[in-house]
This record gives C-alpha cells, structure tokens and sequence, in this order.
C-alpha cells in the first residue's frame, strides 16, 4: 500500500514541476476539474498518469535498461541537488531563517506534526533487499548499503531543506514545486526556476523508476506465497520481468494519482509507514531475543506490551492540556525503566551460529524505534486513522476470505508433490 499511494504522491508531484519548468505557476493548471466528486478527489491528473503508463512499459520491457535509464537520471538529479544547495545558500540569507516568527513559528509541536507527515519520504530503502539474490555476501552489504544511504538521503533532504528555509521566510514557499518557486520569487534568478523544475522532473522520474521496480517484485514474492492469486507471480518468458505484477500495480497506481489529491495521499501514506516501522522494530526485538537468543517468548511480548502502553500514555499526555508535562515526564520514564529492565534481565546469546550482521546496543535502537513511532503516529489526524482502518478492514477481510485458504492448500499440495517425487526415487 505503501508504495503505490507514495508513487501516486510523487507521480503528481511531477506536474507540479514539469508545468513550472514551462512557466505555468497555477498550481492546477494541467489538471481537469470534473464537478459531481467529492473535494480532494475532483482534480484529475493526466500527466501523472501518462507517466505511470510510459515507466511501467519501461519496466515490462527490461530491467537492465530500466536500470540503466536509472542510472542516467540518477547523475543529473545529483547535479541538479548541487545546484540548488550551493545557489540556495550564496543567494539566500540567514536571517530567513527567523522570520517572521522565529526559528520554529509552530514550536516543537509543529516540527513533531511535520515530521509524522514526511515520514513517508523514508519509503523504498528496503526494496534493496529485493535484489539479495543478485549482489555479493548481501547478508553484510544489504545492511550497510541500506543504512549508508539513508545517511547520504537524510543529509541531503536537510541540506535541500536549509536552502529553501534561507532563501525564502517559511510563510513565503510555495506549496506546490516549491523550489522552482522559490528560484522565480529571487530577483536576478528567474532563469534558473525552470532549470530546477526539469532537475525536479528528472529527479521524480528516477525515484518514480525504482520504486515501481521494487513494488513489483514485492507483490511477486506475496504472490508466490499464495497471499494474493498465484498469475501475479509469473515472469515473462521473453523479458525476465514480473510483468503481471508491474502491470497491476501500474494500474493502481495510476488510478489513484488520478483523483487523489496529495495531502490525503501523503496522510494514508504516512500512517502506513509508521505502523510498518513499528511493527519491523517489534519483530527485529521478538526475532533477536526469542528466535535467535534464549529468552522465553512470553517475556518478550510483555515487554513490547508495556513499552507500546507507556509511548502511547507518553503521546496521548501531550495531547492534553493542563498538567501535560507531567504525564510525559511520568510515562517517559516508565519507558526508559521498562527498556532497562528488559536490557538487564533478557539473555542475549544467541542460540546456534551467530549471525554474521546484528543490529548493535539492542534492544534500544529498536525500543526508540518502538516508542517514536507510536509517538508520530499520535500527531496524525482523526481522518487519516479512518481511512486506514477503512482499507485494513478491507485487506483483513481478503487475507481470511483468500490468503488463508490459498497458502493452506498451496503446502498441501507441495507436500503431496514432495511425497510423489519421493516416492519416483524409490521406485527408479
């Protein structure tokens, strides 16, 4: 879900900034307004759609043109990363920077709000451990090359960010292509807004490119475990590519991109990722102490109950007035204890051979994994968590109604072909 809702967020991004590369500053100029559906949904993007379209025939086609076409608008949107940090920061001023309200306008609440909205800006990094099985000892590079290049990314969206805040006061940046924007509002600079705009454009395309490769091949592997039906799985003879599934997908994606507008998308995406997180640092806890080490099972699930208790009594205390601080004082540190609690008494052996790669200082880079996530996804507004309880009623209702029946019979009848081959052996 993740994935196709993100590319649908950056698939409209991408009119945005191609119509300011051609000067068009309204922000829905390319898009056709249909009246008769509901406000947010009305607005219909043609071009994110033809370039949904256009990228997933790129992908059916091949995956090492596509990756080499990937590889090309990868260089240039570097470039064009240069360009906008080094002539943000020479034309820009610091004293941006605290007008016209001050460092933080909206204070530690508004950067927390902020914060649970881009969240989703941290999607994609895992889709590298799609291609495990075509790099070498990925067992060892997979972590490092993931955790380097959220490093590398983060470093940049802070440095892209700082330039923007420098060149224009927070109250004057546009909301749609904001760095063109900001380059036309700049006297002397007007020529270089529609060069950032294409950079824009390049850069969207690129980013567009692998993550509807990475999304394909998630939803062939769900397949092949019989979760979803078994034709999304299949790969064409001819180009090697899961084509069914790139070709679904492709689909979704460009239905939504379609009519959705992108603060609704942005908010599903968010509360989405936020709940994957923290359901991957809870597993990374259970998988560490009760699968590979010696900890009993039931010690560990009361120890992720009551961290996920005290983060959600530490996010619900800053929602309320009054007496707030202390309630977060109080269940921050109940958090800490049970976190230390837990270091002190959980076994970390490890039970047979050790892994050649383990997250280091456990449990607590997962705990605060636990505990920030919990603490983000608070700050989310009511809509958001109606509309994902809206469409996990509805994945819930197709996992027991299909998913359950389909991998049920799927290992039987790998069982009873497993016996047939055997029985074949015995018989030659």
């Amino acid at each position: 879900m993740e994935y196709v809702l993100s590319n649908a967020a950056v698939a409209r991004s991408f009119t945005d900034y191609l119509a300011s590369t051609c000067g068009v500053t309204e922000p829905d100029a390319w898009r056709i307004e249909v009246d008769g559906i509901a406000s947010g949904y009305n607005a219909l993007d043609v071009p994110a759609v033809a370039l949904i379209l256009l990228l997933t025939l790129c992908l059916c086609y091949s995956t090492k043109e596509s990756s080499m076409l990937n590889m090309v608008l990868t260089a240039f949107h570097l470039l064009f990363f240069a360009f906008i940090i080094v002539a943000g920061f020479w034309n820009g001023s610091a004293s941006n920077l605290v007008r016209p309200d001050g460092l933080m306008p909206y204070g530690a609440r508004g950067v927390l709000d902020g914060a649970a909205v881009v969240y989703f800006s941290y999607i994609g990094y895992d889709s590298a451990s799609t291609m495990a099985e075509e790099i070498r000892d990925p067992a060892r590079a997979l972590p490092v090359g993931i955790a380097g290049s959220v490093l590398v990314v983060s470093a940049l969206y802070c440095l892209m960010s700082l330039a923007l805040c420098v060149m224009l006061p927070y109250n004057e940046i546009a909301e749609t292509a904001p760095f063109s924007s900001a380059f036309r509002e700049k006297a002397g600079w007007k020529w270089a807004s529609g060069i950032v705009g294409a950079g824009a454009s390049i850069g969207i395309v690129a980013s567009l490119l692998v993550a509807m490769m990475g999304q394909a091949r998630y939803l062939c592997v769900i397949a092949r475990a019989r979760l979803v039906p078994a034709w999304l799985a299949k790969v064409h003879p001819s180009t090697g590519t899961p084509m069914n599934a790139t070709i679904f997908l492709g689909l979704c994606t460009a239905s939504i991109a379609l009519f959705t507008e992108l603060q609704i998308v942005f908010e599903m995406i968010s509360i989405g990722t936020l709940l994957a997180f923290y359901l991957v640092a809870n597993a990374l806890i259970y998988n560490r102490y009760a699968k590979l080490g010696t900890t009993r099972p039931l010690h560990v699930l009361l120890f992720l109950l009551l961290l996920t208790l005290s983060s959600i009594g530490f996010s619900l205390s800053r929602r309320i007035d009054g007496q707030w601080r202390w309630g977060m004082a109080l269940f921050g540190a109940i958090s800490v204890a049970v976190i230390t609690t837990f270091h002190c008494t959980a076994r970390q052996d490890i039970a047979g051979p050790s892994p050649e790669w383990t997250v280091p200082l456990m449990p607590w880079p997962a705990a605060a994994s636990v505990f920030l996530n919990v603490f983000l996804m608070t700050t989310l507004k009511l809509r958001s968590f109606q509309r994902f309880g809206i469409w996990s009623l509805v994945i819930t209702i197709f996992y027991v109604c299909y998913g359950v029946h389909s991998t049920y019979t799927a290992a039987e009848n790998e069982a009873v072909n497993a016996m047939i081959h055997h029985a074949n052996v015995d018989i030659s």
